[in-house]
């Protein structure tokens, strides 16, 4: 789907599986207790699928709101809110430096990590296993991206709130951007990294909003101070401990991506997921899209997706 001057441009779905693309995604279905009937209907815009880390620019734009409202501080240690990271020598880590992986704390790989979210039983019993997570940098020095520092802001907001992240979400920004099929899920702890299911035209509608300086429909969602702040190159000098390959040469703001810098903030960014959907905004040429897929293979990714900008950008000129 592409969108640019308030409507949506382009909106194309396939649907010519082969048998083993099939196979794969009834082996996938079974896997997660899912019928697999339903899963081989056709795609569609509204068609909800795993997000992954494409989770991570929702997760973000919610903890913004915070900080629009002076709830939260983006300079705020998370000691001053979580005592268990003061006592395992982490309570000096900010706030900005959850947002842009630059925690300083030596995560595990993403798939183990995604294993131990799906078996926590409360917030703050994930919060005690990551303030045991042993530092590989004093924070704001390197960058590893993980899942942790989100997951410790939404323990975070929790906390101030009195409220599960999920209806956080709902509240602050899926409802207000009409996102009817996205959601964090009822599980007993969300997992602001990975987990949100939706689809394509609510990740559309978010992407608008984006591009509208925080607004949609003419409400304010996000202010533009929060846009822009999201949008800078916090990874910027800090020495990169893990970055995935698709996003090698990539820098990083809060919850998303910079693919490229620009003045007063980056021109293009994107918050790519384990499953190969790609969403990106393009501040230059005032536009945003999104590929959305299911797919497991990972070669050639990162080339796959510039090549698709490129031809996404080309379009948009002519």
């Amino acid at each position: 789907m592409v969108w640019k001057d308030g409507k949506i441009l382009y909106s194309h779905a396939e649907n010519a599986l082969n048998l083993w693309e099939r196979m794969a995604i009834k082996w996938f279905a079974r896997k997660q207790g899912k019928d697999d009937s339903e899963e081989l209907q056709d795609f569609t815009q509204s068609t909800p699928k795993q997000l992954a880390s494409c989770s991570k620019w929702y997760s973000a734009a919610v903890i913004m709101t915070f900080v629009q409202e002076g709830k939260l501080g983006l300079d705020d240690s998370i000691g001053k809110y979580l005592p268990i990271m003061t006592q395992n020598g982490k309570g000096n880590i900010r706030i900005k430096d959850c947002l842009s992986h630059l925690t300083g704390i030596k995560a595990p790989p993403i798939k183990e990590s995604i294993a131990e979210q799906q078996e926590y039983k409360t917030m703050d019993e994930a919060m005690e296993n990551m303030a045991k997570l042993p530092m590989e940098s004093e924070h704001g020095k390197s960058f590893h991206y993980s899942n942790v520092g989100l997951q410790i802001v939404g323990a975070i907001l929790e906390k101030i709130s009195g409220q599960r992240f999920e209806d956080l979400f709902q509240q602050r920004i899926a409802q207000p951007c009409g996102m009817k099929h996205t959601t964090f899920g009822n599980g007993l702890v969300a997992f602001l990294g990975g987990g949100a299911v939706g689809s394509a035209e609510d990740y559309i509608r978010f992407l608008s909003m984006i591009m509208n300086e925080g607004n949609y429909n003419g409400r304010q969602i996000l202010t533009k101070e929060s846009i822009i702040a999201m949008q800078q190159n916090y990874a910027k000098g800090a020495t990169v401990a893990y970055t995935p390959e698709e996003a090698s040469d990539w820098g990083y703001g809060f919850g998303e991506w910079v693919i490229e810098d620009g003045i007063d903030r980056a021109n293009t960014l994107s918050s790519p997921g384990l499953f190969g959907t790609f969403p990106w905004v393009d501040n230059k040429k005032k536009y945003a899209a999104i590929l959305f897929s299911f797919n497991v293979n990972f070669k050639g990714r990162h080339e796959r997706y510039i090549e698709l900008k490129a031809l996404v950008d080309n379009a948009i000129g002519e």
